[in-house]
């Protein structure tokens, strides 16, 4: 598949340039989008949907239970369909505690302890659940320190458990990055089962981030490639090989005609971060400033005809100040300044409460 071609199908596979109808069905599309920068993980699905929603109808999305967040893959924050999480985590889980193991052992966390945790916060959650740092307070109160990321990891695992999620956003005057933390038997009222959920996890990632392989979705996903290669073949009815070894899905989305020339995602967006292999959609020569850099950061884009093309920030966006263009972009047109402005307007739009 020609690289231009392959560019122009993945923005249309990620809604980029066919955007969903509204936030739950992109997210229920894109199924789970990289999310330890919350408001990033909340413009992915923004920007995929359309009328350019504000953040308060994402947050709006997560009050109403339709979207949780969670460890779903590769020991990360993913948001994702609150009816999708329980088989997930069915797939995944298993190899993200591998992947842990040895950093818990070191932390010292063990059945004991991840037993005692349970008993102690599980009362105190049935009453509209705890932010971290509340669930922090439980943890300390019962001896156990949470420094070092050791609450990070009891978390982790009582959501692997499935015994938590996080939930509604908690109020904060401006843009709050914070959430409580919930019981899934009371806060997740739906629950998925496909018949072959393993299967079903290649289909939804080649739906929402063909053309792609087998590598790039061990990548995505955080299975080996032996499990990869297995999902790959239980799936192969329900997918459609394009070029040998890439796949797209079986239906594809509807492109718009007033698709943006330019757009701006987020820190960590999915067309970037989702793939074992970047340079489809990044110049090699600019991997380096895009990320992930030595403190694992991926910075925000902005791409123009699937290329990108340049990075910015939110807060200078927010500022106004400009964005840092590449000089120089392999197989992309000269940088329209005016719609590069209008990209980052519309993030600063969409930040607006």
């Amino acid at each position: 598949m020609k690289t231009a071609t392959l560019r122009a199908e993945r923005l249309r596979s990620h809604r980029l340039s066919a955007p969903a109808r509204t936030v739950t069905d992109a997210a229920s599309h894109m199924l789970a989008v990289q999310s330890q920068d919350f408001t990033a993980g909340r413009w992915v699905l923004a920007s995929r949907t359309r009328g350019e929603p504000p953040l308060r109808a994402v947050d709006r999305a997560f009050a109403r239970g339709d979207l949780v967040r969670a460890w779903t893959m590769r020991g990360t924050l993913h948001i994702i369909p609150a009816r999708d999480l329980r088989w997930v985590l069915s797939v995944t889980a298993a190899r993200q505690r591998q992947q842990a193991a040895g950093r818990r052992r070191d932390l010292g966390i063990d059945a004991s302890m991840v037993a005692a945790v349970v008993a102690a916060a599980v009362p105190r959650l049935r009453d509209g659940g705890l932010t971290r740092a509340e669930m922090f307070e439980v943890f300390a109160g019962i001896g156990i320190d949470p420094a070092g990321q050791r609450g990070i990891h009891l978390l982790s695992e009582l959501t692997l458990d499935g015994l938590i999620c996080q939930g509604q956003v908690v109020a904060r005057d401006g843009v709050s990055r914070e959430q409580r933390f919930v019981l899934v038997e009371q806060h997740i009222s739906e629950h998925a089962a496909p018949e072959d959920p393993l299967a079903e996890l290649f289909v939804r990632y080649i739906d929402g981030h063909g053309p792609a392989g087998v590598a790039d979705f061990a990548w995505w996903s955080g299975l080996t490639l032996g499990q990869a290669r297995e999902a790959r073949d239980h799936a192969a009815a329900r997918v459609v090989e394009v070029d040998e070894g890439v796949f797209v899905g079986v239906a594809r989305p509807r492109r718009s005609s007033s698709a943006p020339a330019v757009l701006a995602l987020g820190a960590f967006d999915e067309y970037y971060i989702s793939y074992a292999d970047r340079t489809d959609v990044c110049a090699p020569e600019h991997l380096a400033l895009v990320g992930p850099g030595k403190n694992g950061m991926v910075r925000a884009t902005l791409v123009a005809d699937g290329r990108v093309i340049g990075c910015w920030t939110h807060a200078s966006a927010s500022l106004g100040s400009p964005p840092e263009l590449f000089e120089s972009v392999p197989d992309s047109r000269p940088v329209d300044d005016e719609a590069v402005r209008a990209a980052l307007a519309r993030f600063t739009r969409f930040l607006d409460v």
